[in-house]
């Protein structure tokens, strides 16, 4: 496995005044927590920065995360436009949005030239945070794209009009390494990896950091890891900080401090079609997006 260092401001060192004689508090990576530093607030909005939220494993918390980061970016005064790429429109249900009775989507923008995407946005019950819905339709443009010229391109294409309005645009990719998912490591900045905390989670994630890295030099030379997302951990069992310890070991300062636990939380957030931070904002998984949040804002 490669280990990347992602390009931030996170430091080891102590704060300006802190006793450096004093333990310092060791998080739930094992390893010293790093200062980051307050987000600056911003003046105006855009160019987007793009991550990719990217495993092809299933159930490893993609969907939340992107809907919750998102939601949490917006706290910081960041406009941020959420991009379903599922075909399963997993996000879009998420989000309280009706996928399946959807005229438009995502997919009419890519495979009709006459659909502008301005006129599929939907705006979500969070402000400042809008939607890209998705739904069963997409996963014909897989079969559709083959065939096109730059087919790799075509939602780097597709969201190019909007990267002045935002300032994060959150891609929520489907747990595969086919088409759409390159499409989505072509058109993003970033990747951002959700990894659960499990023996197999491990398996796949050397499959993946393959195709980033063919991604990055054959289509998208400025692609690089955002970071990696401890989820699902479960302080309590062995097995959880066993799998922890591993992936730290492989990435490095790549994993992010925060860390996201098992909770009964998410699940309710879901039904209530709305991000923990509205949902249960003093509850801990809140709080753990929004120190994820000023992770990847310092990054």
């Amino acid at each position: 496995m490669s280990t990347f260092q992602p390009a931030g401001e996170l430091s080891l060192a102590p704060r300006s005044g802190d006793n450096t004689d004093e333990p310092e508090e060791v998080g739930a990576t094992g390893r010293p927590r790093r200062h980051v530093p307050e987000p600056p607030l911003v003046n105006g909005h855009g160019p987007a920065k793009v991550l990719a939220m990217c495993n092809q494993k299933g159930g490893v918390g993609k969907t939340t995360s992107t809907i919750n980061l998102g939601a949490a970016l917006t706290e910081y005064g960041r406009r941020v436009l959420l991009v379903d790429f599922d075909p399963q429109g997993a996000l879009s249900v998420g989000l309280g949005v009706p996928a399946h009775q959807l005229e438009q989507t995502i997919y009419n923008v890519i495979i009709e030239r006459a659909v502008g995407i301005k006129d599929v946005v939907i705006r979500t019950n969070v402000d400042n945070m809008d939607l890209l819905p998705s739904n069963i339709d997409l996963s014909a443009a897989e079969v559709q794209l083959v065939a096109e010229v730059g087919r790799e391109q075509a939602l780097e294409r597709t969201l190019r009009p909007l990267l002045p309005e935002y300032d994060y645009v959150l891609i929520d990719c489907q747990p595969s390494l086919g088409l759409l998912t390159v499409n989505a490591l072509a058109a993003a900045d970033g990747v951002l990896i959700p990894l659960e905390c499990e023996f197999f989670s491990l398996r796949g994630v050397a499959l993946l950091i393959d195709t980033i890295e063919k991604v990055r030099e054959r289509l998208n030379p400025n692609l690089d890891i955002t970071g990696i997302l401890a989820t699902m951990f479960d302080p309590r069992t062995l097995h959880s900080k066993e799998v922890m310890a591993r992936v730290v070991e492989a990435f490095g300062d790549t994993v992010f401090d925060s860390v996201i636990n098992r909770t009964v939380r998410f699940p309710e957030t879901t039904v209530a079609g709305a991000p923990i931070t509205t949902w249960a904002p003093r509850s801990a998984g809140a709080k753990a997006y929004r120190a994820l949040a000023r992770e990847v804002l310092a990054r």
